[in-house]
């Protein structure tokens, strides 16, 4: 089993994750159940299925929760997209969160590389 805290990957998510809570925090009422809560979970689920994959026996069960999470982090990518075009997330909030976002997404991308090139997954 890994420690997902000595992931800097993992760090960049929760990062990722606590930025979009406080930015979610003045979207209107009326989103409290829609987009509000769908971009704050998929951001949530990255950092979360990476822990989880780290607490998998075997390196496909990690690479299947590295797979997962870099699914939530490219629909974490459209709802932040989507946010701005809606005009709840202002531009200078989406241009930082949007290039941690793709940040994170390289990174799971090259952690899953270096796992199957180990393992030949």
């Amino acid at each position: 089993m890994r420690d997902f805290r000595q992931f800097d990957v993992w760090s960049k998510a929760h990062a990722l994750t606590l930025n979009i809570y406080r930015q979610t925090q003045d979207f209107p009422q009326c989103e409290l159940y829609g987009l509000t809560s769908q971009i704050r979970r998929s951001a949530a689920s990255v950092a979360a299925n990476i822990a989880e994959g780290c607490g998998r026996q075997s390196d496909a069960d990690f690479a299947r929760f590295l797979n997962i999470a870099a699914g939530s982090v490219s629909e974490t990518e459209y709802h932040l997209l989507l946010a701005k075009d809606l005009g709840y997330l202002a531009e200078e909030a989406h241009s930082q969160l949007e290039p941690l976002a793709a940040e994170v997404r390289r990174m799971l991308a090259g952690l899953l590389r270096r796992l199957q090139a180990n393992n030949n997954l």
